[in-house]
């Protein structure tokens, strides 16, 4: 599968500079890190999440877990949980499943990101497939995604169900 055609219009439309870039097939963002040579501070994954039937899209550093109760307390949720991959297609029905992609501005969902991302100079991330990255300046995704900021993860600690 190539990148979906809504996100690759969206960027030519956009007229923003960016780099595709293809690997072997990847289901982490860890893998894909790997797989790319890059840093999983640099290769950042999409999370989705449903805080009070609120869903959001979190943007964070492949080597990060997020962190649910900051993500609560940013969104003063009373509830908060992860959707799973089944919960996904009807969301994202132009991407693999699993291959969720940062732009959830496309899709309907609001963006939020981790002050670590927003913090790179440039991020590589999932265009929608297994097998196809985007790198690109964050200046410029934010200039797209027009995401919210917080402080939403954690390096390294595990991850909870839900919150």
């Amino acid at each position: 599968m190539a990148i979906p055609q809504r996100i690759r219009d969206f960027l030519e439309s956009q007229d923003i500079p960016y780099e595709a870039l293809h690997h072997s097939q990847a289901f982490t963002s860890q893998e894909v890190a790997h797989s790319l040579h890059v840093s999983g501070k640099v290769c950042v994954k999409a999370v989705v999440a449903e805080g009070d039937h609120e869903t959001v899209l979190v943007v964070m550093p492949a080597s990060h877990r997020l962190n649910f109760q900051k993500l609560k307390t940013t969104l003063k949720a009373n509830q908060l949980e992860m959707l799973v991959e089944s919960e996904l297609v009807g969301l994202f029905p132009d991407c693999d499943l699993g291959a969720v992609p940062p732009f959830g501005n496309l899709y309907g969902i609001d963006v939020w990101v981790d002050r670590a991302v927003a913090c790179t100079e440039k991020i590589v991330f999932c265009a929608g497939t297994h097998e196809d990255c985007i790198r690109m300046r964050y200046s410029d995704f934010a200039k797209l995604a027009r995401p919210f900021v917080g402080n939403l993860s954690d390096l390294g600690t595990a991850q909870s169900k839900a919150a």
